[in-house]
């Protein structure tokens, strides 16, 4: 299988060209959420970003195995320091549920927001809490090669040892002598042997929630570790492509990588691909700046900095307008201008299913399509795509207009070109609901509704979640909120 796919890897620093390790099938890995709380713009320029990756491979004729796990244990709020409370538990703590309770509204709330942002289903999607006992058996392999020592009922990973035969710092940049300084002035872990090892098994205090029986005691597993076990359980000991966003270069996918290398004694991961952060008018997003934007705020615009809602497709488009490894800068004014855009695009799509073919064409389409796909061939270049989409755009416009000549070939063509990149591999949804009677619709609706609410008062929360899905299929998005459930035409 010839492919043209060059991708930017963060280890080498370079583009290359894409061979899967076993074409035609392809073994992808993507950090998912650690759900505590709703999903932020974070959270989907990351699931964006390798859903077109996703879509991309399957559309070249590649068998890919998209992993994309849950973290539902073990992510501390100083994942640096190791100190701080375990985020789920402190939610939990708060919302006065149990743990599990909280992994479950919030990673509902997740799996609907990429359904309303039109993203495929990752393959698999492992929870860290269902590999206790596969991360323990990665435990005892590096114990037993001596990267890792047990102290206290904790186990932890040994640097000092790890550094003696690879490298570590070399996907974030991050030298050693500089990690130790930075450490050195953290509060010092007496039982470490070092302040820079990091934890894979901790010790659970009396009152920990969240707790398991290993040959070290009860006790959780740390956060990098859960990824390095369902990456290699899944895909095998070496993988085409392990993606996340670039705040979690470092200490997470670091960590990742010398855990599983000190493991199996090769690289396990081929290509490293990481989408860049989101920034709030020129501000990092953070919750302490009072700038942090969930989606479910961004779709219902109750937040203050946007002047109203937008749809999940102006979002996308927005986020694609900019290349994933950029910074892009979130502004109301950038999302109204990304909605102006988007229905452009939609309006022309629309009006190449109404052209009236000529004898001849007097524009070439065979070039952009040429140049779309060298564009996404280009590290996913989704920003220049566009512009090429938009130049077919002017020939719709122009011809309708009476300007330009185009054949039926061509307009077929144009078809094919706009349905591949827009709908296909974008994942840009057009609005296919047609209302023509208010008052019925309306009322099926609600019917609807009711019958889903029957069904999740019975806790069958599967056939409550297929029923949204199936509503958001033809253009409803439902609403889950804490006076009741809303709904609205996308």
């Amino acid at each position: 299988m010839q492919s043209k796919l060059k991708l930017y890897n963060t280890l080498t620093r370079r583009k290359k060209l894409f061979i899967p390790l076993n074409s035609p099938f392809v073994g992808m890995y993507v950090c998912g959420p650690t759900v505590y709380s709703d999903a932020h713009l974070g959270h989907a320029r990351a699931a964006i970003t390798f859903d077109l990756l996703y879509r991309y491979l399957l559309h070249l004729g590649y068998k890919v195995r998209y992993v994309r796990n849950i973290t539902d244990v073990g992510h501390l709020e100083d994942e640096v320091s190791e100190s701080g409370e375990d985020k789920i538990i402190k939610k939990a703590i708060q919302e006065k549920l149990e743990p599990m309770e909280i992994v479950q509204k919030y990673m509902n709330n997740y799996h609907r927001n990429m359904t309303e942002l039109n993203t495929y289903e990752p393959s698999i999607e492992p929870r860290a809490t269902g590999h206790i006992l596969e991360q323990q058996e990665f435990i005892k392999v590096l114990i037993k090669k001596k990267f890792a020592y047990e102290k206290n009922g904790s186990v932890y990973f040994d640097i000092l040892k790890y550094i003696k035969k690879y490298k570590y710092g070399k996907l974030s940049g991050r030298k050693f002598e500089f990690l130790q300084s930075k450490r050195q002035n953290l509060k010092k872990k007496e039982e470490k042997k070092n302040p820079s090892d990091f934890a894979l098994w901790k010790k659970a205090s009396p009152n920990h929630l969240m707790k398991w029986q290993s040959p070290w005691g009860l006790g959780y597993p740390g956060w990098h570790l859960e990824c390095s076990t369902m990456s290699l359980k899944y895909l095998g000991n070496v993988f085409d492509i392990h993606g996340g966003g670039m705040d979690l270069k470092f200490p997470h996918h670091e960590c990742e990588m010398a855990q599983s290398l000190a493991k199996i004694g090769k690289e396990s991961v081929r290509f490293w691909i990481h989408n860049n952060l989101i920034t709030i008018n020129g501000q990092k997003m953070a919750r302490s700046l009072n700038n942090f934007i969930t989606l479910d705020e961004l779709f219902n615009g109750t937040h203050f900095l946007l002047s109203k809602k937008f749809s999940p497709m102006t979002l996308k488009f927005f986020i694609l307008l900019s290349h994933y490894r950029n910074t892009l800068n979130f502004s109301n004014d950038a999302l109204i201008a990304a909605e102006s855009g988007l229905e452009r695009l939609m309006k022309a799509l629309e009006t190449l299913n109404k052209l009236k073919p000529s004898p001849s064409s007097t524009v070439n389409v065979c070039e952009i399509k040429e140049k779309c796909y060298d564009a996404i061939n280009d590290d996913l270049n989704t920003p220049v795509l566009i512009s090429h989409l938009f130049e077919g755009v002017k020939y719709i416009n122009s011809t309708n207009d009476g300007k330009e000549r185009l054949n039926l070939n061509d307009i077929e063509l144009l078809k094919n070109i706009f349905t591949t990149f827009t709908i296909d591999l974008l994942g840009l949804k057009p609005k296919t609901l047609k209302v023509t009677d208010d008052l019925f619709i309306d009322s099926v609706i609600d019917a609807s509704l009711n019958i889903r609410s029957i069904i999740k008062q019975d806790k069958d929360w599967s056939t409550s979640d297929k029923i949204r899905k199936e509503l958001n299929k033809i253009g409803i998005l439902i609403k889950d909120r804490k006076e009741g459930v809303d709904w609205e035409l996308e």
